[in-house]
This record gives C-alpha cells, sequence and structure tokens, in this order.
C-alpha cells in the first residue's frame, strides 16, 4: 500500500495533561485519519494538485484521446480515488491506496511513462486543518 503516516507523540502530551485516556487519543487520530482520507480525495476529485501546490502534469495528447469528458487527471473509474482509505490505529493516523498503480501515480513510474501526481501528504492547510482539529477535540475532552 502506498499511504502517508502521521504519528504523534501524544503519549507525554497525555501524562501532562493527565485526564484523556488512550481511548481517546485513538479516537482523535482516527478522526485526523479520516479528515486526512478527505483532504486526499479532495485532491484527486477537484483540485488536482499535489501537497506542495503544484498542479499536476497533464495528460499526453495521444492518451488524452482516449480519455472521455467524466475522466480527469487520476480519475478514470473511481477506483484509486474509491481505495483511498484511513486505516488508523491507536496514536497512528494511517491514510493510503491499496490499488497496483497507486505508487506509480504518486511517485511516477520506473518507465518515465507516467510523471508523478502526488495526491497522498499533507499540504500546508491539510496541516492547519489538522491543528484545528486536534486543539478542538482537545478542548472538548479537558473542559
Amino acid at each position: 500500500m502506498v499511504g502517508v503516516v502521521l504519528e504523534a507523540d501524544v503519549a507525554v502530551a497525555a501524562e501532562a495533561l493527565g485526564r484523556l485516556t488512550s481511548d481517546e487519543l485513538a479516537q482523535i487520530m482516527y478522526e485526523v485519519g479520516a479528515l486526512i482520507e478527505d483532504q486526499t480525495k479532495l485532491r484527486i476529485d477537484e483540485e488536482k494538485t499535489g501537497p506542495d501546490g503544484r498542479t499536476w502534469a497533464a495528460w499526453s495528447d495521444a492518451y488524452a484521446q482516449t480519455r472521455g469528458p467524466a475522466h480527469s487527471l487520476l480519475v478514470g473509474e473511481g477506483n484509486l480515488l474509491g481505495s483511498i482509505q484511513n486505516i488508523s490505529s491507536g496514536l497512528n493516523a494511517i491514510v493510503g491506496a491499496h490499488r497496483v498503480y497507486a505508487a506509480p501515480h504518486q511517485f511516477g513510474s520506473a518507465d518515465g511513462r507516467t510523471p508523478a501526481r502526488p495526491y497522498l501528504g499533507l499540504s500546508i492547510d491539510n496541516r492547519s486543518a489538522i491543528e484545528d482539529l486536534v486543539t478542538g477535540r482537545l478542548e472538548d475532552l479537558l473542559q
């Protein structure tokens, strides 16, 4: 599987905060994973840019001739989009895609025919949204 893993050393914070259980922390990380999943799907379905903000390479003219009006970069039948999943557990937020072609789309193919179109990863806005989510959840739990 190709994916992005967000690990947080929240155990130290939990000791300091004292009142958070490991289940509460795991729930926060699951919610972070769900947010990353949504952000990744939005990137594929609508934004068409990598986490670094760079627009993905266009199709070659020859390949574009084989695409229909419902197709767009990284979206043909929706299989890659549908394979993006949150498999977070414990203190790890894990999001990835299990399709065999997920890695060539993320990194580019070894033969150079498919350019990298990175869809996994965190943009500055993604990180900000995650920070807002975690801050809000911690405030809720510690009231």
